[in-house]
């Protein structure tokens, strides 16, 4: 899609969200954000409005099923959807992926919350024979990471339901893209202590993950380094990889 006038955002009050937010912002535009803060969500909101954009703002937890299809409803009904981004993500803020709050806590996030944002959306999009999905994934969806497994588990069930969704989608016109993200800059990557190979802005990364859905591209992975090493060590045995990572592991 082009050039859509009407996008709905998930975790949109601070980095990759917040940037998209900002890239999309402009005159004919309508922006639905959502986040978890609600000073911040309010600064973004006021940052696009000052690009001419209109935005509707709610805070509402994506693990609430029923809370975001109502107000996605709401949404659609007043200004149908064009492309919605499921961005809202939760990291694992350093308690491993063995901790039992934190894990369903993750996947309640970052699968289920991914989930709420899209589904109530499908049938819609396929009424209208058109619409643009993007779920936000990571590069450790390629390979289980030592003290992020909850994480990466996460991500890797995002990336392959959106796989596979974008060719379950394809004949009704509805375009589905899985983002695969290496390190951002963003107030969940500031928390990490150890060193961050091709760490960018969430600008940067916004930049990308725009033009690539302006092409349709079914998997924006970036950068090109990060991600040919996670696709490669991804397809290699645990028998070569686990020393590596329990190395780097004990580094953090």
């Amino acid at each position: 899609m082009k050039d859509p006038r009407s996008i709905l955002i998930t975790g949109a009050s601070s980095g990759i969200g917040e940037a998209l937010a900002m890239a999309y912002a402009g005159p004919g535009v309508s922006l639905a954000l959502t986040g978890r803060d609600a000073a911040r969500l309010d600064a973004v909101a006021a940052a696009c409005r000052a690009r001419s954009a209109r935005v509707e703002t709610a805070l509402i937890n994506v693990a609430d099923g029923a809370a975001m299809e109502r107000w996605i409803a709401t949404i659609d009904q007043a200004t149908p959807v064009d492309l919605v981004m499921a961005n809202a993500g939760r990291g694992v803020g350093g308690a491993g992926g063995h901790d039992s709050e934190t894990t369903r806590t993750v996947f309640a996030v970052n699968v289920t919350g991914v989930l709420n944002a899209v589904l109530p959306l499908i049938p819609r999009f396929i009424e209208r024979r058109r619409g643009q999905i993007a779920l936000m994934s990571s590069l450790v969806s390629f390979r289980g990471v030592p003290g992020s497994s909850s994480y990466s588990a996460s991500k890797a069930a995002v990336r392959m339901w959106g796989e596979g969704l974008r060719g379950d989608l394809h004949d009704f016109g509805v375009e589905v893209s899985v983002v695969c993200p290496g390190f951002v800059r963003s107030r969940m990557t500031d928390k990490h202590k150890f060193r961050m190979p091709f760490v960018m802005s969430a600008d940067r990364a916004a930049d990308i993950i725009k033009r690539g859905l302006e092409r349709n591209r079914g998997r924006i992975a970036f950068p090109l380094p990060m991600y040919l090493f996670a696709w490669f060590v991804g397809g290699l045995p645990p028998l070569l990889t686990d020393p590596l990572f329990r190395r780097a592991a004990t580094k953090r």
